[in-house]
């Protein structure tokens, strides 16, 4: 019988220095009674001058419950991968966390491999369990996250928060698959949205699992904010431009699997496409899943979708358990080294949607640092998808900041997409179809497709001052929309003529 300790209990067991695997992808499926705890517990041992801090290891970002917690308290020495919280990413910009920026689908390999330094404790939230003898049985909730890899490479051990919150019915939903590592991988045996490869349960060794904490915490669903005009706009034009290409055969008449970020403008995508009677019932394969598509999955016009996360409010996740009947066999949740990886998306010819906080005239994307030093939330999935999607699409407004910030600049900031892996860009001003063209070809595409029209004669302007080159570009200017906003606050303000000599 798997012994049930307190959360303080559990806490009690971490030292200074540890490093924690935790389950979850996003806030839905993190732990949050041993973390919350465990902030707790040190708190005043921090206050006192002493140093308490530990490694985190997770599928993506967590909740106010673990990066929350610990990062008020400085008790993160080391994070990787994605993240949201806050207060998390002011330490992080103030140099007061070392966090490594990962791609998704290679969090959990990199553990195996051994880059990332060892897993001493797994803590996973789970919403069953079933002892089998030597072996037990554990069954995750909302997300799949990287948890068969913290769990079998924890040194210590694996403790279980047993959530109540989460129906049972979760359980019927997971698909389990860890790959073997080089040289022994094979092929990930994925070749509908629908497949399943794994079991339902994780196994562990049963004498791996120190204690069982039983909580009843709800899962800390992110609010987006409401779509808008512009957000709309460009649903719309995505949906226009996926139906143009599905009329001209470049896309099949059944259409193709649909991946997209998170956020009201993946919500306005997705909407504007439910809503889009030219497009066909569709399916899903992505790392997240919002209220959208389980809305669209409720009507039918979603038919399978996967996912390594129920990333949707706490109503639409007992929806989803409420009518499993329904979900059982048209939602799969996967681990995120499975739902974003590169060998699937170009088998399945997934079209890739992601969103970007800068673009610049060339095709090339960041999504992640603002004006190229401060991290935002890191690179999440989107080069998963975007470099080996079918379609690979990149949507943003044309501003920032009321307009003083154009989202179309000369070079970008800081690069996480290079062109040689952007198809598409889509501003509520229009779509730069950028296949097929030359560097100058798509920086012709970009200024007069994309950018706002008080920063269209601002971005010819550039070209006109730039080198002649395969790639037009003036290094001195190069950057000088980015350098005039962080001098007077307005990139309007902009006079190349200063940064030319």
């Amino acid at each position: 019988m798997l012994k049930r300790i307190s959360a303080v209990e559990a806490a009690s067991l971490i030292k200074n220095g540890d490093n924690l695997g935790l389950s979850g992808f996003t806030p839905a499926g993190s732990p949050k009674a041993v973390t919350r705890a465990l902030a707790e517990l040190i708190k005043p041992e921090i206050e006192a001058g002493k140093e308490f801090k530990v490694g985190l290891f997770t599928g993506a970002s967590t909740g106010q419950s673990t990066d929350g917690v610990l990062a008020e308290i400085g008790a993160i020495k080391y994070r990787a991968p994605y993240t949201t919280n806050p207060t998390f990413r002011k330490n992080v910009n103030l140099g007061q966390i070392a966090y490594n920026d990962i791609h998704l689908s290679q969090m959990a390999q990199e553990l195996r491999y051994g880059f990332l330094g060892e897993v001493d404790w797994a803590i996973l939230e789970v919403c069953d369990i079933e002892e089998m003898g030597d072996k037990t049985r554990v069954y995750l909730t909302s997300a799949g996250g990287i948890s068969p890899t913290v769990a079998r490479l924890a040194k210590n051990g694996v403790i279980l928060e047993l959530n109540a919150f989460h129906s049972k019915a979760a359980k019927q939903l997971h698909d389990v698959y860890e790959p073997k590592d080089p040289p022994l991988r094979e092929p990930i045996m994925i070749t509908k949205v629908s497949d399943r490869i794994g079991t339902p349960y994780l196994e562990i060794e049963t004498n791996r699992i120190v204690g069982v904490v039983e909580c009843n915490l709800p899962d800390e669903a992110r609010a987006f904010s409401e779509s808008d005009a512009v957000t709309d706009n460009i649903g719309a034009r995505v949906a226009e431009f996926l139906v143009s290409e599905m009329r001209r055969g470049i896309i099949p008449s059944s259409f193709l699997p649909l991946q997209s970020g998170v956020g009201s403008t993946a919500n306005a995508i997705l909407a504007a496409l439910g809503q889009d009677k030219n497009v066909p019932d569709f399916n899903v394969y992505t790392e997240v899943l919002q209220n959208s598509i389980v809305g669209l999955m409720m009507e039918g016009r979603v038919k399978q979708a996967s996912t390594c996360s129920l990333t949707v409010s706490n109503d639409c996740l007992m929806q989803i358990y409420d009518n499993i009947d329904l979900f059982k066999d048209r939602l799969t949740i996967r681990q995120s080294e499975i739902s974003n990886n590169p060998e699937v998306i170009r088998r399945l010819g997934i079209i890739g949607i992601n969103t970007a906080i800068e673009v610049d005239i060339y095709g090339n994307a960041n999504s992640t640092h603002i004006c190229g030093t401060k991290m935002m939330n890191g690179i999440g999935g989107s080069g998963d998808f975007e470099r080996n999607a079918f379609l690979s699409i990149f949507t943003c407004p044309s501003t920032a900041k009321g307009g003083m910030i154009s989202s179309i600049v000369p070079f970008v900031s800081h690069q996480d997409h290079s062109e040689h892996d952007v198809n598409i860009i889509v501003t509520e001003q229009g779509i730069a179809d950028l296949r097929g063209k030359s560097p100058i070809e798509r920086a012709h595409a970009i200024i007069e497709n994309c950018a706002h029209p008080d920063y269209k004669q601002l971005l010819w302007d550039y070209l006109k001052i730039s080198k002649m080159g395969q790639t037009h570009h003036n290094l001195n200017a190069a950057l000088a929309m980015h350098d005039t906003f962080l001098r007077k606050g307005d990139m309007h303000l902009t006079d190349f003529a200063e940064y030319v000599k």
